[in-house]
């Protein structure tokens, strides 16, 4: 195997496994912001209990997240450096950003948020969630503007710079504000939270369906797992609208892509269909065994069913593989799918009062939370190799990026080393996960009835209060 394929093996093993933590870390940062408000305003033991038990599951993923992350920034010297010269002008400013705003004031007010509970006052501790929920997802953003950079490149200039090797091209920063609005980065910035949001929901009505099906921490499953089914029910919906929109762009300004998502290889002049099922034929150049919409795709994209869609021949040689971004966008459009009918069919027997009664949908939503971990990682998968084989679209090709002199066994020899580091991770990760699950959330005391006796002995420490209690329980007799 050459370098090449082996550098992006070994990129994609490792940011797919990261890719695991920094979606749930987002959506269960909200969920935690919530509670924690409830507890605030109705003082409900409960919501504290659920705000607690939810924590110690968000520290341990934001741990396992921070761990499974550093690696990547080696990659760009290691396996990368001439990408890295290449664009480390622009792409460096994102990543520092990153750092500065948001991994800071994340990892900053996690201490506040862990272990501060009996040691700060309730607004004080209220605050730190809000920051922490808040750093998970500025995170988030630099990250979506630094790739969403090399989708749709904006706010540089090209310019020739001298180097041991010789002359060599290197993209300058001339707008930062143009880098951060690039034409692609707000809709997928958008995508990805929801994605977020999805996944952060589900996994919440996964851990509260098994509490509820082993009769274990009952009120606190419930209440869980009703807002946690609201908002997955309505982000399942936003998603289906974010995505319309972000196709629109993606046929904008990479129609080659849009082309290799829906396996359209030839232009026609009548309107592109919707492949809803099909086996993309390289050789023949056609989707085999396809089921589809006639016109549909021209409509998503122009708002007209008989408006043209380029296909793929429009832009050879410099074309996207087909099978990979074609299964990765349909089974997790499927995936979108399933997760609007599941959660609008739980919300209409929530409505009925029937929810609860139905084990078998609570052992449905116990292992529906493996769809949206899916669902993200496929996404990354069809946006990043419906780019190729640019790794800066219509700039810099993949196969000119990766280091010079980097032997492939050097490399094969690094995927098989964090390959066993994140299988032990990813067991570490599971097994803590598991031990929090099984011991639940702190139990809640029902208070205790007060005494008579007790209310005279704290009524004593003041006398005024004292009296007119003596003079009220006499008016009585």
């Amino acid at each position: 195997m050459d370098v090449i394929f082996l550098s992006r093996l070994q990129f994609a093993v490792t940011i797919m496994f990261h890719y695991m933590f920094p979606p749930l870390a987002i959506g269960m940062g909200a969920f935690l912001v919530f509670l924690e408000a409830r507890f605030l305003k109705t003082k409900d033991p409960q919501f504290e209990a659920a705000t607690k038990f939810w924590t110690k599951v968000f520290a341990l993923n934001f741990a396992i997240g921070v761990a499974s992350g550093i690696v990547m920034e080696f990659q760009f010297g290691t396996n990368w450096a001439t990408y890295s010269r290449y664009v480390g002008d622009v792409f460096g400013a994102a990543l520092a950003a990153e750092g500065i705003f948001a991994f800071f004031l994340e990892s900053g007010f996690l201490a506040l948020l862990v272990f501060g509970w009996d040691k700060v006052s309730p607004r004080v501790h209220f605050f730190s969630t809000v920051m922490v929920a808040l750093g998970s997802i500025f995170s988030a953003i630099w990250i979506v503007v630094a790739i969403s950079w090399q989708q749709t490149p904006a706010g540089f200039v090209i310019r020739d710079t001298q180097s041991p090797a010789g002359i060599v091209k290197r993209a300058e920063l001339t707008d930062f504000w143009r880098v951060v609005f690039n034409p692609s980065a707000m809709d997928r910035l958008v995508h990805v939270l929801i994605g977020a949001f999805i996944l952060g929901s589900f996994f919440i009505l996964s851990v509260s369906a098994y509490y509820l099906l082993k009769n274990r921490h009952v009120d606190f499953a419930r209440k869980s797992f009703t807002t946690a089914l609201i908002v997955a029910a309505i982000a399942s919906i936003a998603v289906l609208f974010s995505g319309d929109s972000q196709g629109r762009v993606v046929s904008r300004y990479q129609p080659a892509k849009l082309a290799a998502l829906e396996g359209i290889y030839k232009t026609t002049n009548a309107g592109a269909p919707i492949h809803v099922f099909g086996i993309p034929d390289q050789a023949s150049k056609t989707v085999r065994y396809n089921i589809e919409i006639p016109g549909l795709l021209s409509f998503l994209v122009h708002r007209d069913f008989n408006k043209p869609v380029p296909g793929l021949d429009k832009f050879e040689p410099d074309i996207p593989p087909v099978a990979l971004p074609f299964y990765s966008f349909h089974i997790m459009v499927a995936l979108g799918s399933y997760f609007i009918l599941l959660t609008l069919f739980a919300l209409w027997l929530h409505a009925r009062g029937k929810l609860f009664e139905k084990r078998w949908l609570l052992w449905v939503f116990v292992f529906s939370v493996i769809g949206p971990f899916i669902a993200n990682e496929l996404g990354w998968v069809a946006a990043e190799v419906g780019r190729q084989p640019w790794i800066v679209y219509n700039l810099l090709r993949t196969s000119e990026a990766v280091s010079r002199n980097l032997p492939a066994s050097t490399v094969a020899g690094s995927i098989a080393m964090f390959g066993v580091i994140y299988a032990l991770l990813f067991a570490v990760w599971i097994f803590l996960l598991n031990d929090k699950i099984q011991k639940g959330p702190e139990p809640v005391s029902p208070p205790k009835e007060t005494s008579r006796g007790q209310i005279l002995d704290v009524a004593s420490r003041y006398p005024g209060h004292l009296d007119s209690m003596t003079k009220a329980k006499d008016k009585e007799i």
